[in-house]
């Protein structure tokens, strides 16, 4: 096949035609168990609802909405449309109904699939700002939702019966669906996903499928698989980084078993399914630390002291063996030979001790995961270095990458074999980079600077914004990621935080506020931690302390308190938790005068996902100064 012809429908089924009978995914039936269906039936289901799609007039080049969350149909319905020509708009069911409408409208969707009654209930509040909706398409019908559908002027359909309507369709004539597959080009767009960004009104990243093949193409030298390899997926599958690892596990034939991102239904399907990788955000792997945290502080003194003995062994050993293999980061240039040198001896000495911390202290954890599981994709965030230490020093690995909706999106990933601790790993072959400091000079291995990008895999524009997509796609493709990144000697990349984050205080000094903040949510006191201080004398935080920690605290000191209000204003809890930020943010931690927190307010309710936070966890700075702009003011007064 001409390489200008393949898409990721045709490259799917040439998978399918080697690997017809190997399970593509697996999805719990209604008694919750696991149950696969194989690359020849899930291929079987796409020509059926594609032929489907077809019938109800869906043409080349339509946008067609899809408002749900990871189900097994989401797959076979992607790709469908994708397979048609047809370009699906994504979005997740915790979307809200303001948000819905926008990008509904804005993509200029005729069709749009809804999970369920509640998705349509939200179409229905906005149906005015939505006029050229025609047809909504449900997975799970109800009566009741479709006739309040119909009530405004929308046509309703049950997915199940689209599916029946396409299984006519096509086995009366497939070569209907043949040939708009057939037609598919590599640069075809394949999807717009709309950013859930920390700023301003989501914008429609415009993908083609060379985009995706680019990724598949060149993730071979990074991870290993086969078609015995099984992912879980807790990320929302309409995000870029899972649709992107979708394409990959199809790439290799291996397999996807749907879970949710929920500490207890994650580790039952982990015992069920004993999966070999997991992709996720580092949310998800620092609750899994805590967890383990928490259940260790209820053990007797003398399992505490093995289990942080063997944690301080574990880390000790991973950090000299990666001396040993010339894996430690180099922004400095430092001689391999002399790493080694340095790190033998202790490292064959610590060895005993590592084994024995593998069997008393970590092999619970490892079969809690499955016991087969080979690596976690860590992606949508920096992963916070105690929590890569700590699962290092458990022997699980994980594999932290990097990337941007705009460049669908995996731009880097360690490699499975040779992990740079610290960094996202080399971006992958075919990418074109630069690092360009505020004064448009290009420095090279050591310096910080924005990260810019160039390559096959990057978005075509923003639909319909050529102003924003002016703002950080040049002519002549580099594409400006908006993140502060810095480079090895070995071309190893570390992302410092997001340009547009940086705080800059009356003195001059430039802030990152992330490393601050993942190093505030070590503490079991706070969850979340968002620093502040632009054009101040010096920085502040606003904190969202513990909830467990909390009720601990008020039963120890035998403070009466009815709402978390009272609580957080205690005297003596606000004292924990400033000797907490000092014990965190300091010289011995490497920080320096100006990076300390001098001041903090305390919130009784958490950032949430919809609100202040991305689908992804980052915070939406934007959104919090607004929210809290009397509490930021406070922080600052004299």
């Amino acid at each position: 096949m001409a390489r200008n012809q393949e898409t990721v429908p045709k490259r799917t089924r040439e998978r399918v035609d080697a690997f017809g009978e190997t399970a593509v995914y697996y999805a719990k039936d209604e008694s919750g168990e696991f149950q696969p269906t194989t690359y020849r039936e899930l291929w079987d289901a796409v020509q059926r609802l594609g032929s489907g799609f077809l019938e109800l007039g869906v043409e080349r080049g339509e946008h067609v909405g899809i408002i749900s969350d990871n189900r097994s149909e989401w797959l076979m319905t992607d790709l469908a449309l994708l397979a048609i020509g047809a370009v699906d708009v994504p979005r997740g069911s915790d979307a809200m109904a303001g948000e819905i409408s926008y990008i509904l409208n804005h993509a200029d969707c005729r069709t749009t699939i809804a999970e369920n009654g509640a998705q349509v209930k939200k179409i229905v509040e906005r149906r005015e700002e939505m006029p050229k909706l025609e047809r909504v398409i449900m997975y799970d019908y109800e009566e009741s939702a479709a006739s309040s559908l119909s009530d405004a002027g929308v046509e309703v359909l049950d997915f199940a019966e689209l599916r029946k309507r396409g299984s006519k369709a096509f086995e009366a004539d497939p070569s209907h669906f043949e040939t708009a597959m057939a037609e598919g080009k590599t640069d075809d767009i394949a999807t717009i996903i709309y950013t859930s960004g920390t700023t301003g009104e989501p914008k429609g990243a415009m993908l083609t499928h060379r985009a995706f093949l680019f990724q598949m193409d060149r993730v071979k030298d990074r991870l290993y698989l086969d078609e015995n390899d099984i992912f879980l997926s807790v990320l929302p599958i309409w995000h870029s980084f899972e649709r992107a690892v979708e394409y990959i596990v199809i790439e290799y034939a291996a397999a996807i078993a749907y879970s949710k991102p929920i500490g207890k239904v994650m580790l039952d399907d982990m015992a069920k399914i004993r999966p070999t990788w997991m992709t996720s955000v580092p949310r998800i792997w620092e609750g899994i630390q805590g967890a383990v945290y928490r259940n260790v502080k209820k053990q007797s003194p003398v399992k505490q002291s093995l289990f942080y003995f063997f944690v301080g062994v574990g880390q000790t050993f991973a950090l000299l063996r990666n001396m040993f293999r010339g894996l430690l980061p180099q922004f400095q240039r430092r001689s391999i030979w002399v790493d080694r040198i340095v790190s033998f001896v202790p490292l064959v000495l610590l060895f005993p001790l590592k084994l024995l911390g593998d069997v008393l202290v970590f092999k619970s954890l490892k079969e809690k995961l499955g016991g087969r599981f080979v690596a976690g994709v860590c992606g949508g965030g920096a992963l916070p270095p105690h929590v890569d230490n700590f699962f290092q020093a458990a022997g699980i690995k994980l594999l932290e990458g990097y990337g941007l909706t705009e460049t669908a999106p995996v731009l880097a990933v360690r490699k499975q074999h040779t992990p740079i601790p610290g960094t996202v790993g080399t971006l992958l072959d075919d990418i074109e980079y630069r690092v360009v400091t505020e004064d448009g000079r290009e420095v090279g291995p050591g310096h910080r600077g924005t990260l810019y990008v160039r390559s096959d895999q990057v978005m075509e524009g923003y639909y319909k914004k050529p102003e924003e997509t002016a703002k950080v796609l040049s002519e002549d493709g580099w594409l400006n990621t908006g993140d502060v990144a810095m480079f090895t000697h070995r071309g190893a990349c570390r992302i410092l935080g997001r340009t547009k984050d940086t705080i800059v205080l009356r003195g001059g000094e430039n802030v990152e506020p992330t490393p601050i903040e993942d190093k505030l949510v070590q503490s079991e006191y706070i969850d979340q931690a968002m620093v502040v201080g632009q054009d101040q004398k010096f920085l502040a935080a606003l904190i969202v302390p513990n909830a467990e920690k909390m009720d601990e605290f008020a039963r120890e000191n035998k403070v009466d308190y009815i709402e978390s209000e009272e609580l957080i204003e205690h005297p003596e809890f606000q004292e924990v938790i400033r000797m907490e930020i000092d014990s965190l943010i300091n010289a011995k931690a490497g920080f320096k005068l100006f990076e300390h927190v001098y001041r903090f307010k305390l919130l009784s309710k958490p950032f949430e996902v919809g609100d202040e936070m991305t689908n992804t966890m980052k915070i939406k700075r934007p959104v919090v100064y607004k929210k809290y702009h009397r509490e930021i003011e406070d922080l600052f007064k004299t």
